[in-house]
């Protein structure tokens, strides 16, 4: 992809619905969120941290294939906040071994932070910080030490959050100030893939 002039570099910040699939097709036929998607002012929309069909919450686009890179890297050590309801009600011993890290089949994981919000009967809602984007790693972590997780929404990916009035299905263009401080967030670490 060319580069593209400063002023013409977009990040779109879209609510996804539980449902839609981060794929511009679907070979099931289901909806994808690029059916949503208004186009991009220049170039075409790169989905930056996919989230699988029954999560929901921040979807990041940009139309330049090297931010979408950097912000991917796992170099880039960002982090993610997502709200979490699990089945059960987990111990002070399975949120400490969350937090020092589980075995999961592509290595060790573990969350940064984990803030309990609300419990009910059979369930207890979480927030939880991490800094990579593993596939499905939230939902895997949670797994590991015999938590279902039975609903999923991000929050936040690096200095971007998802906006209280942005409901699901719509989507809103980041303004030239949070870009630039989306791009500043980066400067300074290697994205080097060797």
């Amino acid at each position: 992809q060319a580069t593209l002039a400063p002023a013409a570099v977009a990040v779109l910040g879209y609510h996804k619905p539980l449902g839609e699939v981060t794929t511009r097709s679907d070979p099931q036929g289901r909806p994808t969120v690029f059916d949503r998607l208004p186009p991009p002012p220049a170039g075409r929309w790169i989905v930056v941290g996919r989230l699988d069909v029954h999560s929901a919450g921040l979807l990041r686009s940009t139309n330049d294939g090297e931010l979408a890179h950097r912000l991917m890297h796992p170099s880039s050590q960002i982090e993610r906040e997502y709200l979490v309801r699990v089945r059960e009600h987990p111990d002070a011993a399975t949120l400490a071994r969350l937090r020092a890290g589980v075995e999961l089949d592509d290595g060790p994981a573990q969350f940064d932070r984990i803030v309990a919000e609300n419990a009910s009967d059979g369930h207890a809602w979480f927030r939880v910080v991490l800094h990579e984007g593993r596939n499905r790693e939230v939902r895997r972590l949670w797994s590991a030490v015999g938590h279902e997780v039975s609903r999923l929404m991000r929050l936040r990916y690096g200095v971007v959050e998802l906006p209280r009035d942005l409901r699901a299905g719509e989507s809103r263009l980041l303004p030239s100030d949070l870009i630039a401080a989306l791009q500043r967030n980066l400067s300074g670490r290697s994205t080097s893939t060797s």
